[in-house]
């Protein structure tokens, strides 16, 4: 694990974050654009375009891309119904997903331990206001549990859910030998959100 990782992981600066967040935003507002553009045209033209504040607080900036994915979500559920509004979304933003984590693995220096993966992952989810604690559970896998989430007094359920994909790609960015998946989430009424991360062949974090 490189320095510059380890020191990010425990504070990151601002610019960065704002960084991060931009392309973050960018990307999976697009896709989502795209998708309502494909499967519900007749809502391109209710939808409020979506340019992402040039400045403002951390939160103002989270709230107008969680507001800007809302809408979008809402619109494709209104036009093909939640589950397959969800399951479009979900298989578009797994795969930006993919690509961010894999442009952060680089940028980041993420080595193969599963101790760079966590670190990366502090310094993404620092991005959306999200804390974790990672616990081990059996052989290659872990526990990530999610005490507050930014996002989530502003997602509705199947909001939540279409995005979670996002993060899931992103783990397996960082680290091709990742997976994640959700199994509980704040938006949906639980305590916490909680995902089961497995790593083949994996460190201990």
């Amino acid at each position: 694990m490189g320095l510059g990782l380890r020191l990010l992981s425990v504070w990151t600066p601002r610019g960065l974050l704002l960084r991060e967040l931009a392309v973050l935003d960018g990307r999976t507002t697009r896709a989502l654009d795209g998708l309502v553009a494909t499967h519900a045209p007749a809502a391109v033209a209710t939808l409020a375009p979506h340019a992402p504040p040039s400045s403002g607080s951390l939160e103002e900036r989270r709230d107008a891309m969680a507001t800007a994915h809302e809408a979008r979500i809402a619109a494709l559920t209104a036009a093909v119904g939640r589950e397959r509004a969800v399951n479009l979304a979900r298989v578009e933003l797994f795969r930006v997903g993919l690509e961010v984590g894999g442009e952060a693995r680089a940028r980041l220096g993420v080595g193969d331990s599963a101790e760079d993966l966590v670190r990366a992952a502090r310094v993404l989810y620092r991005v959306l206001g999200i804390d974790f604690r990672v616990e081990r559970h059996g052989a290659g896998g872990w526990v990530m549990r999610v005490d507050r989430c930014a996002l989530a007094r502003r997602y509705s359920d199947a909001t939540c859910l279409a995005l979670s994909a996002t993060d899931e790609g992103v783990v397996r960015g960082l680290d091709p030998r990742a997976s994640m998946a959700f199994e509980e989430r704040l938006a949906a009424g639980a305590p916490a959100c909680v995902a089961r991360i497995h790593l083949r062949e994996a460190d201990r974090p």
